[in-house]
């Protein structure tokens, strides 16, 4: 293997969550008085923490979202996750032969400990992440596309960041695993390659068969 630590974007990359859960976003925004479509809220939230829908919200409309806008948003998304989420087509299979060959890999994800430990038990993967596998933006001060998360995952497996490869599906989180001065592999299933290219992608794949290839 080319690397000595593989960095997992969780959703849209190994849960199929963010049809699901941007449809919630844009729903909820909406009802609020702040209308976002779908496509709306896959161009401007996908990929990024909590915070950057508050920020984002504040900017553009000078209004605070309720305070318990977090708490009512991940109850309803979980509520979707255990009725309907999927693991990412080959994902299961990613796992199996990365853990088979013995090449570390965890999790860096934009989502809280719940949200990905909710996903991972409706999914099945959870068996792939024990305790030490899964990082979240929670774990540090700024979620991506600063490269805090990313920097954070590798310095806690004790692998230098030139050393590990990022796979992930939006911008934001391109330009995290850039800035964080390691490789990244594009998954297209949802972002253009052209959106990851100029993020900084080093490698794109569209089916995770292919995944495997681009790290030997």
């Amino acid at each position: 293997m080319r690397y000595d630590l593989v960095i997992f974007d969780n959703d849209g990359v190994l849960v199929d969550s963010e049809p699901l859960s941007n449809t919630v976003l844009a729903g909820y925004l909406t009802e609020l008085g702040h209308p976002t479509s779908y496509e709306e809220s896959i161009r401007d939230y996908m990929g990024s923490a909590m915070h950057r829908i508050h920020e984002l919200v504040m900017e553009r409309t000078g209004q605070r979202l309720p305070e318990d806008f977090d708490d009512v948003f991940h109850s309803r998304v979980f509520a979707a996750f255990e009725r309907e989420l999927k693991p990412v087509p080959g994902a299961r299979e990613m796992l199996e032969k990365l853990a088979a060959d013995g090449v570390p890999y965890c999790v860096g994800s934009s989502g809280s400990h719940e949200r990905i430990r909710v996903g991972h038990r409706a999914t099945g993967l959870d068996r792939w992440f024990p305790a030490g596998r899964v990082f979240s933006s929670q774990d540090v001060g700024r979620g991506k596309p600063a490269p805090d998360l990313f920097l954070y995952a590798a310095r806690e497996v004790g692998v230098a960041p030139e050393r590990c490869v990022v796979v992930e599906d939006s911008p934001l989180g391109v330009q995290a695993a850039v800035a964080a001065g390691m490789d990244v592999c594009g998954f297209t299933a949802m972002t253009s390659a052209e959106k990851l290219t100029e993020a900084g992608a080093t490698a794109l794949f569209a089916d995770m068969a292919e995944l495997l290839g681009l790290l030997r």
